[in-house]
């Protein structure tokens, strides 16, 4: 690789970034990625200074989520109106390119010189498949890190299933553990398995690339839905694999062994109640008038209050019901773990939710969008008064969340350009359907 080579890796991100930037300043991505938890993987990145570029399909009309609805904004561009894909994607860059071609394959090997490293979330016999894999790209670029999110795994017997989360749900035991005890099985309202497996990918790609900052060689790394939901069981698989423990579902959302810690019914709805520690029992029982509860035999420890559950739950709605959860919410603020029992939509419209700037707003030309902000907060890098100042003299520098999910392909033209691709020469890719 020579110096003069417009591919070559002097992009590539070996410093640490600057003392007003995000954490992943300077850290480029290429993201075979396309639905839920890639997406929601790379998000994180994104927030946290990384350039996340999205590599789609030129046929297929890209990543899939582009055009999922049922809710669009008609004031976005046309290949980004899908809310959907706006959640998931904001502060990314898109480069469309056909991986399925040999030209396609020859570009994209062109672009991981300028890359840190490589993310997809395919079926698991298709990275190797696109060339996605260490092994084919560390050749090219060694300090390449290749994270490969799949359904099962790139090896055993279901490399080559497709996989989606209510699917690990279901398997992995959660379905079980869910709902009402009379209740038909049932799964959690999120996607959650998606989600985390995401987070985990990120956790696992970054610390693969601090490796390869040091060592200057990169590697694989994988994570699957089903390793995740599994690793999820966490306690209860303990439990069970170690004490015979059979996990069932619990009236009212209980926890199986910590009691008060579940659903109670107030005037006017419900409360959630967390005494998961016994301080907290004492303060329960002295913030609604009856501190002499905490003293009685049958609810004095959290062995004896779980063998006494249902004389106890009838003994907490009876005095729970006298109030209106916000009134008990008042009580127990800052003294007892409690949480009122929101709708989405109560959730959204929450005061303390639009405070601290938890909802974002975007502007997109005409559109405006609002999302729940990324949860981490880094001191000292965000735009003045959010989160910190930049450098003296130094305009204010949006974070990436504050911009709006891409058009397809809308960097295509420019990151071709920079690995040396003339735009006579784009003119021809695109004709033969390679970008």
């Amino acid at each position: 690789m020579t110096s003069n080579d417009p591919a070559s890796s002097a992009h590539i991100s070996t410093a640490k970034p600057g003392a007003n930037e995000l954490p992943l300043s300077g850290v480029r991505i290429l993201a075979v990625e396309q639905y839920g938890a890639g997406p929601f993987g790379t998000g994180y990145l994104a927030a946290l200074g990384a350039e996340i570029i999205k590599i789609e399909q030129p046929q297929e009309g890209g990543d899939v989520t582009r055009h999922l609805g049922p809710y669009f904004d008609p004031q976005l561009p046309d290949t980004a109106r899908s809310l959907f894909f706006q959640s998931l994607n904001l502060g990314k860059k898109s480069l469309t390119l056909n991986l399925g071609s040999p030209r396609g394959k020859s570009i994209f090997r062109s672009l991981a010189k300028t890359a840190n490293g490589v993310v997809s979330n395919l079926r698991g016999d298709v990275p190797q498949r696109l060339g996605l894999t260490y092994a084919q790209l560390g050749p090219v670029q060694p300090a390449i890190v290749c994270g490969h999110l799949t359904g099962y795994g790139r090896d055993g017997p279901r490399a080559a299933w497709p996989g989606y989360d209510y699917l690990m749900q279901a398997e992995a035991g959660y379905f079980s553990l869910t709902g009402e005890p009379d209740s038909a099985p049932a799964r959690m309202g999120l996607s959650m398995i998606d989600y985390m497996t995401g987070v985990v990918m990120a956790l696992a790609v970054v610390s693969a690339i601090l490796k390869a900052r040091d060592s200057g060689r990169g590697c694989d790394v994988d994570v699957s839905l089903y390793d995740v939901a599994l690793h999820n069981l966490n306690y209860l698989a303990a439990w069970h694999l170690n004490a015979g423990f059979a996990p069932t579902r619990q009236a009212r959302s209980a926890h199986p062994s910590l009691v008060p810690c579940q659903l109670y019914r107030t005037r006017d709805g419900w409360i959630y109640l967390m005494c998961n520690k016994e301080k907290f029992w004492a303060a329960l029982c002295d913030a609604i008038g009856h501190p002499g509860l905490a003293d009685m035999p049958a609810f004095r420890s959290f062995k004896d209050r779980l063998e006494h559950r249902d004389e106890l739950t009838t003994i907490l709605d009876g005095i729970l019901g006298t109030r209106d959860t916000g009134t008990w919410m008042q009580a127990f603020a800052g003294r007892v773990p409690a949480a009122p029992v929101h709708t989405v939509e109560q959730a959204l419209g929450s005061e303390f939710s639009n405070s601290g700037g938890r909802i974002s707003e975007l502007a997109a030309g005409d559109a405006l969008l609002r999302m729940p902000r990324n949860p981490i907060r880094v001191s000292g890098t965000g735009p003045t008064g959010e989160g910190g100042a930049n450098g003296p003299g130094d305009p204010p520098r949006p974070a990436p969340e504050t911009t709006p999910a891409p058009q397809l392909g809308a960097d295509t033209r420019a990151l071709l350009q920079e690995i040396g691709i003339s735009d006579a020469e784009q003119a021809t890719l695109k004709a033969d359907g390679i970008i």
